[in-house]
């Protein structure tokens, strides 16, 4: 994964640095400094945050579009961001215990990290969206529709019955042993070279194209599974029945202080977090990504037309 993609795990001196660092209490009086990652995704769900606590009155400074994984967490634990949107699967990593299969069942994935960064960072994490922005093969349109591809087993029949096939990704999805070798084993099939086109980067934009357009006869993708550009290219996102990958759902996480001084952020966000699922959010992504409109309105547009927040 990039260091800039909305699920980066990348922690260094920065993450550890931080942690010696004091932290200062918040006072009900103090602006919550929201953040997010430098993506569509967090931007968007961020832009979410800060009009719900307005509309509450509770007092907010924008910090969106903050950096990185590693750039945002540090700045949560060293006190100076207050809330951003985080990924429950990544606490696998903040605290080293990624071999745990926890990970891979959504609740348990969730409760496990918000005890263990309540207990070690006073930091609460609030209520995950049913959105699972995880590794996923997406395919052609057409050829889901011709061969009748649904789930990573009916994709492992195709290829092992000969069926003609291309995936794109990036180097770290091809190699990384968590990423495509897993769903290989797990599912009991085999790429070739001649069967992969590996691009530079970590991003999927540009495999998900090629897949899309049958560039290089690319006719399959690696793809996160919020994606913006999977229903605007006609993807289809292979079903992975056997649980295969962690689970990163999106979740408000925020200081323990900053929760004590308005204790009635989780109940305001609870609503909102609830009706992302991954084809809203695939929705959304898509209006900024492909439509090119601003993250911001976006956010508010859907708020308004769902109920959450007033015309204003």
């Amino acid at each position: 994964m990039a260091l800039i993609t909305r699920r980066s795990t990348l922690l260094g001196s920065t993450l550890i640095a931080a942690l010696t660092l004091p932290i200062l209490p918040a006072r009900a009086a103090d602006p919550v400094r929201v953040s997010s990652k430098i993506d569509t995704e967090g931007e968007l769900i961020g832009s979410m945050v800060i009009a719900i606590l307005n509309q509450a009155g509770i007092p907010t400074i924008n910090k969106l579009r903050l950096g990185n994984t590693r750039i945002t967490r540090a700045a949560l634990l060293a006190g100076e961001i207050d809330l951003y949107p985080e990924y429950t699967g990544n606490g696998a990593f903040f605290f080293h215990v990624d071999s745990d299969p926890v990970w891979k069942n959504a609740k348990e994935g969730a409760a496990r990290v918000r005890e263990l960064d309540a207990a070690q960072n006073h930091i609460v994490w609030m209520a995950a969206a049913p959105a699972n922005n995880t590794w996923a093969i997406g395919v052609n349109g057409d050829l889901a529709a011709k061969a009748k591809l649904k789930t990573l087993a009916d994709f492992a029949a195709y290829v092992n019955g000969g069926g003609k096939v291309r995936v794109a990704g990036s180097a770290e999805f091809v190699e990384s042993a968590a990423a495509l070798p897993a769903f290989q084993q797990a599912y009991g099939f085999k790429l070739s070279q001649d069967q992969l086109l590996v691009l530079a980067g970590g991003g999927t934009s540009a495999s998900e194209k090629a897949a899309a357009e049958g560039t290089s006869g690319v006719n399959a993708t690696m793809v996160y599974g919020t994606d913006g550009a999977i229903d605007a290219l006609g993807l289809v996102v292979l079903e992975d029945p056997k649980s295969v990958q962690m689970v990163y759902e999106p979740a408000a996480i925020a200081r323990e202080a900053v929760i004590t001084a308005y204790p009635k952020i989780p109940d305001l966000l609870a609503p909102v977090f609830a009706r992302l699922d991954e084809k809203t959010l695939r929705s959304l992504n898509a209006k900024v990504e492909v439509e090119g409109q601003i993250a911001a309105k976006v956010a508010q547009a859907w708020l308004v037309s769902n109920g959450l927040l007033k015309q204003g």
